[in-house]
């Protein structure tokens, strides 16, 4: 089988005689970069409708898993299998109205069924509160927009998006104030508030905010125009208000000015030599 062939190369990958010097130096944290790196890339390939590339990524990301199982077996944690019985078992589980007896009426009523069960695993592993569990390692906007949701399953929501739209104003103006007093640490704490609402208002326009299209996010693929047409370009983009601002040059007056490209998750940096 091709599963087998691909844990016996990543058995002999980590053989101390035999095996790669790179591979056997690694552990769960140096590769767990890495596993999110081709997360990535496979979302990435799914974006681009490329389903070669998405058959390459998700390959790559197979091999993290294998990578992670093999670092476990040698610790005699788990194996690859105790991998795949895991999530048999939680598929099942989850899908009772499929292996079971149970009943939805729609794929809204089965997400709701989902989380209540969720919640049940979660109280009898004793996490405590709906917010202890989530993880700090995702990534910033993730990781509020899953705040928000699980807050909002525990009952705290407002009804519809005029709520979190109220919010959000009530937030700005307070950052406003932070500003105006020069209280940096009170500045940062309101802005974080205010990004918040911002997350909350996107969760129940049912905007995704790592995915929405925002303007200065879109790929550079030409030169910078000439001033007046930059200057054109900006306004069509929605920054006809801001100024440019002169940044000193870097490394030995050549300096490059980074950029930042959408991309499905986390933000790639590039970089345009100035004009």
């Amino acid at each position: 089988m091709a599963i087998e062939r691909l844990l016996g190369i990543m058995t002999r990958l980590r053989d101390p005689a035999r095996g790669c010097p790179w591979d056997l130096e690694q552990d769960f944290r140096s590769i767990a970069p890495h596993t999110i790196e081709e997360a990535y890339e496979v979302a990435d390939a799914i974006e681009r409708e490329d389903l070669g590339a998405l058959r390459d990524e998700l390959g790559d990301l197979l091999f993290q898993v294998a990578f992670h199982a093999r670092l476990a077996h040698e610790r005699g944690a788990f194996a690859f299998d105790d991998v795949v019985d895991a999530i048999c078992d939680k598929l099942v589980r989850r899908h009772p109205h499929v292996f079971g007896d149970a009943v939805v009426a729609d794929a809204a009523d089965q997400t709701r069924a989902w989380e209540r069960m969720k919640h049940e695993e979660r109280a009898a592993r004793g996490v405590q509160g709906a917010l202890a569990d989530v993880p700090a390692g995702l990534p910033a906007l993730t990781r509020a927009r899953k705040l928000g949701r699980r807050a909002a399953d525990a009952g705290f929501d407002w009804p519809d998006a005029a709520g979190p739209r109220a919010k959000v104003d009530e937030e700005l103006a307070e950052l406003d104030r932070a500003v105006a007093t020069g209280d940096t640490a009170a500045r940062d704490a309101e802005l974080g508030d205010l990004l918040f609402s911002v997350l909350n208002l996107a969760r129940h326009l049912e905007v995704d905010p790592e995915s929405a299209p925002a303007p200065g996010q879109r790929p550079v693929r030409a030169p910078l125009p000439a001033r007046g047409a930059r200057a054109r370009a900006a306004r069509a983009a929605g920054f006809g208000g801001a100024r440019r601002i002169a940044r000193p040059p870097v490394g030995g007056g050549q300096g490059r000015i980074p950029l930042i490209q959408r991309s499905p998750g986390p933000f790639r940096r590039h970089s345009l030599a100035p004009p």
